[in-house]
């Protein structure tokens, strides 16, 4: 995230601490994005006697994300930050590693579940930032992607 020339804004917030909750939320959406990323390949890429369950339940959370990263990449920039947005700056920022070839049907359950606890622990990291700041909304909005996350990590390990 380029922290040089922010907008000015005046929430209510000082610019150290919105810097601060921008860039713990630039993470949150460089793991959404790569998870993103990595849904919709398996939806596209899954095989075998689970396919029509595994192709929907993943077209399901790649949809959710989607509309997600939007979401976040929005409230950086409410903060008066811009959003990072190249596969450059994803992949510094996030904690998600990269999956190169195209794994068993189960094996890309088990990756999925372990990216989404991965978006679990940024959330969780951010949260308190913005929560010593007084940012409901950036709180808010971590707590929901939290919750999310957590809930898709359980029904994919659910499947295994």
């Amino acid at each position: 995230m380029s922290t040089s020339n922010p907008q000015q804004v005046n929430i209510g917030i000082d610019d150290s601490a919105r810097q601060k909750i921008a860039q713990s939320i630039s993470q949150v959406l460089a793991d959404s994005y790569t998870l993103y990323l990595m849904t919709h390949n398996f939806h596209w890429n899954v095989t075998g006697p689970h396919f029509r369950e595994l192709h929907l339940q993943f077209e399901e959370q790649y949809t959710e994300l989607a509309a997600a990263v939007d979401e976040i990449a929005e409230r950086i920039r409410t903060l008066g930050y811009p959003a990072p947005g190249t596969y450059k700056q994803f992949a510094q920022l996030s904690t998600i590693d990269e999956v190169e070839t195209i794994p068993e049907a189960f094996e890309m359950v088990r990756i999925l579940a372990e990216a989404n606890e991965a978006v679990v622990r940024s959330c969780r990291q951010g949260l308190p930032i913005a929560q010593d700041a007084d940012d409901e909304s950036s709180a808010a909005l971590l707590s929901d992607r939290m919750r999310l996350h957590e809930k898709n990590a359980w029904l994919l390990r659910s499947l295994l």
